[in-house]
């Protein structure tokens, strides 16, 4: 239940730290799992939950990001819950309007269209006034979890927020973001810079809330070639995460485990590796073993299941599961999707995907 507490702190105890230590790169008995998008429409509770609501005013309902963060949780003996909120929240903040349009989905009313536009953002924002309704879904939330599992906090990345900002939408070629990497880069540089420093506040408030660790979210690294991710998207990277752990630092809050997930990134992997984050998330085209080498053994690996695979039927599922973590092994490896879960996914094999991954790392373990 999810019935506003007023003091933030005095959480549960944490009962299941699997997925912290793994983080960590410590020892764990099994190897933890949790699914990007596992609050999702797959679950017919989550459709009837959503059902009267526009999108965005779930996100600002701590009540209901709090109920849709547990539905998951509840199903499956998942090893973390992952707040249930959007990366276009930070757009808003700065400004900009964001509406979920059916069929569509997320349009910005008015893309940046020229280096002017920029002067329209909000140059300082107060990320508790702004996204405090973030804050206190993570708090209510660490208090309603009680204990069971560690609540993840997240964000977009810098250039993966620009190229909504400027394309207006999704976009199969992101041209119009990118025609400003070539035609603005120093106006690009100044966005990019704006979004760091408020994904940065943005990210230490959710720690003070009660984030027990964060993932950013690189989902456009693919549109990058390498040239281009150096330039516009790994320093900003580097940052946010050098700024935050400073930041927790300096106000005495838990220095919680960080973790990339740049999407189809494969060219970076090396220097994610370095970027200053414990965790890599990799997603589903780059091979297990491959992606071991380049980051060595001092990173804690994510992934990297293709989300269709939970298409197959349940013992295909478990198959391809055991085939994953030999490849990983079950050690400094946190078990998830490539990506996120898609809406028209059966719950059941989600449960199935979440159990194999349980039940074969156990048996590799003590084998």
């Amino acid at each position: 239940t999810c019935s506003l507490l007023r003091s933030p702190k005095g959480f549960p105890e944490l009962k299941n730290d699997t997925f912290l230590r793994a983080a960590r790169g410590e020892q764990t008995e099994h190897t933890p799992v949790w699914c990007m998008r596992q609050a999702g429409r797959y679950l017919p509770e989550f459709r009837e939950t959503r059902a009267a609501q526009d999108f965005f005013a779930t996100c600002r309902s701590p009540k209901l990001c709090c109920e849709l963060t547990l539905q998951p949780l509840r199903r499956f003996p998942l090893d973390a819950a992952i707040i249930f909120s959007d990366i276009l929240v930070v757009p808003q903040a700065l400004g900009m309007e964001v509406v979920m349009v059916p069929g569509k989905g997320p349009t910005f009313t008015e893309p940046l269209k020229e280096v002017e536009d920029l002067l329209k953002l909000r140059q300082k924002v107060d990320v508790t006034a702004e996204l405090g309704y973030v804050f206190q879904a993570i708090t209510l939330t660490r208090h309603s979890l009680e204990g069971k599992v560690p609540l993840i906090g997240f964000s977009g990345a810098p250039w993966t927020l620009m190229s909504y900002m400027i394309e207006g939408g999704g976009s199969t070629t992101m041209a119009k973001a990118k025609s400003w990497l070539y035609r603005h880069p120093e106006a690009s540089h100044r966005l990019l810079r704006l979004l760091a420093n408020v994904i940065t506040d943005y990210l230490v408030g959710q720690v003070a809330a009660g984030a027990q660790a964060l993932q950013l979210f690189e989902s456009h690294a693919g549109h990058l070639g390498p040239e281009l991710f150096q330039e516009f998207a790994l320093p900003y990277i580097r940052d946010i995460a050098q700024a935050v752990k400073s930041k927790l630092k300096e106000e005495a809050l838990p220095l919680v485990p960080m973790i990339i997930f740049a999407k189809d990134a494969h060219y970076a992997l090396r220097d994610l590796a370095r970027a200053g984050y414990e965790v890599v998330g990799l997603d589903w085209t780059i091979q297990p073993q491959e992606a071991r080498a380049q980051i060595g053994k001092h990173v804690t690996l994510q992934g990297n299941l293709d989300p269709c695979a939970l298409y197959a039927p349940k013992e295909k599922i478990g198959e391809l599961v055991k085939k994953m973590l030999e490849s990983f092994g079950t050690q400094r490896y946190i078990a998830n999707l490539g990506h996120g879960l898609y809406p028209d996914m059966n719950p059941e094999h989600v449960g199935a995907f979440v159990e194999a991954v349980h039940a074969h790392s156990r048996h590799i373990n003590k084998h």
